[in-house]
């Protein structure tokens, strides 16, 4: 069998650190609020201190784990899910669907970095939604089919969910008449979160191809029977 292998990529990485960190701290801090307001209005809502705002990072690989670090770097308490049990220094890390359980609802900020499978698809319905703390907000920079889109948009209108900030979804680009485009509570971002720039990937793929050459193992090999 030809060997598949993942991108892992420096730039990736902080490319993707950089987005969840900044949506994070957007949300955190309402910044929404301040720049839509367009009106004279002195309204001096102190947001918490980052250490008062629990998040919760759904999969725990490279990309999942250095985002994870970067917010727990800024203050966050940060809850971290995996489908089987990882160990993050500082990071309260829980597996299995009770910690799923437990890390939905304890997170006023949720992001799911999980890889697309057959157990992941749809992860997020409208029960796992419902767990969520009232007000709570989710960014997804991992895949679309995470999410199961009716429910997430029924949790919106309802505001059970305060926003969520979406950079992947089921079909791409995004069909011009989807809703999310125009709900107010959306905001949506055209794939670009953890973007493969060639001047970092190509050193990634040619150290791999230097490496297969050599008759040595590859490496980020993808598990097939995972499907990651």
């Amino acid at each position: 069998t030809q060997p598949l292998c993942r991108m892992v990529d420096p730039a990736l990485t902080k490319g993707m650190v950089e987005y969840v960190t900044g949506h994070v701290l957007r949300h955190h801090l309402g910044m929404d609020a301040q720049i839509r307001r367009g009106q004279p209005e002195w309204v001096p809502i102190v947001p918490p201190l980052a250490a008062e705002r629990p998040v919760a990072l759904l999969g725990l690989g490279q990309l999942g784990q250095a985002c994870a670090q970067a917010l727990r770097g800024l203050g966050f308490p940060v809850l971290g899910w995996s489908r089987s049990p990882k160990a993050v220094e500082g990071i309260d890390t829980h597996s299995g669907a009770d910690g799923l359980d437990h890390v939905l609802s304890r997170a006023d900020i949720v992001v799911t970095l999980l890889p697309l499978t057959a157990q992941t698809e749809n992860l997020i319905d409208a029960a796992r939604l419902a767990q969520m703390p009232r007000g709570a907000v989710l960014i997804n920079p991992g895949r679309g089919r995470l999410i199961d889109d009716d429910a997430l948009l029924a949790a919106l209108d309802t505001g059970h969910l305060a926003h969520a900030t979406l950079d992947v979804f089921r079909v791409e680009p995004l069909p011009q008449d989807h809703p999310f485009w125009t709900h107010p509570r959306v905001t949506v971002t055209p794939h670009i979160a953890a973007a493969t720039r060639p001047a970092s990937a190509a050193r990634v793929a040619v150290d791999n191809i230097v490496r297969a050459l050599a008759g040595q193992s590859p490496l980020h090999l993808v598990d097939r029977s995972a499907g990651y």
